[in-house]
């Protein structure tokens, strides 16, 4: 189990003690001039100067390996690295911890001199709100997630209902039984994005499709967001309820919804990265598109901001327009749909259409 909402001297000594050994395993600073601003100076190039950086990075639950949300995180982290002169340390969420668990997390980070900080899911809101005014010259990045205000706080935030309305279109235009599915992972407003703009799609196509949504677990449970096994029942309900092509935003749980496609022999659309690339290939063919997310790009662009001074507290948006939300096209399952699809985003883009946020 996760550190619980303790204080006092044996959490204060703990913490201590592994921001010691977190700096023990990191590797050398390379040389250079301590900057005011953290991190310590690197390379001039094109007239930018760069800071070395030790670069933070906190998971939800699943980490690295989900083949999904972390993994873009990670992405982009690694996209950073082969581009500048960086340190990194990956700690991951663990199931059912409290948000005094993932204060502790970035805590740990910040007293070991991590800076800046990412937390990757909304579900570290209430922990950044509570760490931030703690380490006021360490910049955090926070992604999904923008009702916590600080001066040294980015967030990062997406377009999901733009994406999402996509993948609805492409769904509505592949169905032969006019009828679908949206499995969420936990019933909250980010995700009911996702089945608003896959909502919204799908009757864009034609309003007589019926489209049957459901979630795996609510809040303040999150399992339903690693929880393969119930996402493989309720997709194997849809499809037997005469569903032929299911969207899911449910993060690891995702992995049954393509297990159920499979044994169904029925179409799955994946969610944040395209997951037909890393899906089994007795899974591919079934995988007919994944709504996109760029969380790898906003990772990547965040640390170099940092890195070039140039760190902006507020809120920074990736929609279709900038190409930071969209959907994929590594299936040629895809391709009889993709000119309707792109009508569709080029009328959103235009603002011709305005997807909804809420079904």
């Amino acid at each position: 189990m996760a550190l619980r909402r303790t204080y006092g001297v044996a959490i204060t000594a703990g913490i201590a003690a592994l921001a010691l050994l977190l700096g023990a395993c990191g590797s050398k600073s390379s040389g250079g001039s301590t900057n005011p601003a953290g991190g310590t100076s690197g390379s001039t190039s094109g007239g930018t100067t760069t800071k070395s950086l030790k670069v933070g990075l906190a998971y939800d639950v699943g980490g690295r390996g989900d083949k999904s949300f972390n993994d873009l995180a990670a992405a982009g982290l690694e996209k950073a690295k082969a581009a500048l002169n960086i340190q990194t340390k990956e700690l991951s969420a663990v199931q059912g911890e409290s948000d005094q668990a993932k204060a502790d997390r970035l805590t740990l980070l910040a007293s070991s001199g991590y800076n800046p900080i990412i937390a990757v899911g909304f579900a570290y809101a209430t922990a950044v709100g509570k760490v931030i005014p703690k380490f006021p010259k360490i910049h955090f990045a926070l992604i999904d997630d923008d009702s916590v205000k600080g001066p040294n706080l980015e967030s990062l935030l997406f377009s999901e209902n733009e994406s999402s309305f996509l993948v609805g279109v492409a769904a509505a235009l592949a169905t032969k039984t006019k009828n679908v599915g949206f499995i969420g992972g936990v019933q909250e407003p980010l995700i009911q994005k996702f089945q608003a703009g896959y909502q919204a799609g799908v009757k864009a196509v034609n309003p007589a499709i019926k489209v049957q949504t459901a979630y795996i677990s609510q809040p303040p449970d999150f399992t339903g967001f690693n929880d393969p096994a119930k996402g493989k029942v309720i997709a194997e309900g849809q499809y037997d309820n005469g569903a032929d092509v299911v969207y899911h935003a449910a993060g690891g749980s995702g992995g049954g919804l393509f297990q159920a496609a499979k044994e169904k022999n029925k179409l799955a659309i994946g969610v944040d990265s395209d997951q037909y690339q890393t899906a089994p290939a007795d899974e591919k063919s079934l995988i007919l598109t994944s709504a996109l997310k760029g969380v790898d790009t906003a990772v990547d662009n965040f640390i170099e901001q940092d890195a070039k001074y140039q760190f902006q507290a507020g809120s920074k948006r990736f929609s279709l327009k900038d190409g930071g939300v969209g959907y994929a096209t590594s299936n040629p399952a895809i391709d009889p749909y993709k000119a309707k699809i792109e009508e569709y985003k080029a009328k959103i883009i235009s603002g011709q259409i305005t997807v909804p946020t809420t079904p």
